[in-house]
């Protein structure tokens, strides 16, 4: 699983035209899932997620999480976080898990992340065509790879 995490202001995400999820400051995550991703990576990166410390404490310095500053997450499915570009100027997305994998275990990285923090975690829409807002802020953008996780 790949995940791009971003510090917000503020972050929402809509499907034709209305808002379906929305948070204030906190995190907004892509959120990819490749073929052969477990359930071991997905709590690996819900972990993560939550108590990264990409937010700053009163000496200016990135030191708290989520959990620590009571902030919010958006997590948005994106399976082009997979794409391999390799080869030629159009991306493939061969790699990208298909429904059958991909769903239970976006949904299942969502649960967690809920289960974590203790509060409900705003979602897109998986499969739907989304429009993403966001105010990054910093900006701070951290990509996260299972596959890198030695």
């Amino acid at each position: 699983m790949r995940l791009v995490i971003q510090r917000v202001t503020t972050a929402s995400v809509a499907i034709d035209g209305e808002v379906v999820g929305k948070i204030g400051a906190g995190l907004m995550v892509l959120v990819g899932v490749r073929e052969g991703d477990t359930e071991a990576d997905m709590q690996w990166l819900a972990q993560k997620t939550v108590n990264m410390r990409i937010f700053n404490d009163d000496n200016g310095v990135m030191n708290r999480s989520v959990m620590d500053v009571d902030g919010e997450v958006l997590s948005v499915s994106q399976f082009t976080l997979n794409a391999s570009t390799k080869k030629g100027n159009r991306p493939s997305y061969i790699h990208a898990a298909g429904h059958d994998l991909a769903v239970p275990l976006y949904e299942a990285y969502c649960a967690e992340v809920e289960r974590l923090m203790g509060k409900p975690v705003a979602r897109g829409r998986f499969g739907a065509d989304m429009q993403v807002s966001l105010v990054n802020d910093g900006p701070v953008t951290i990509i996260i790879d299972s596959l890198l996780k030695e």
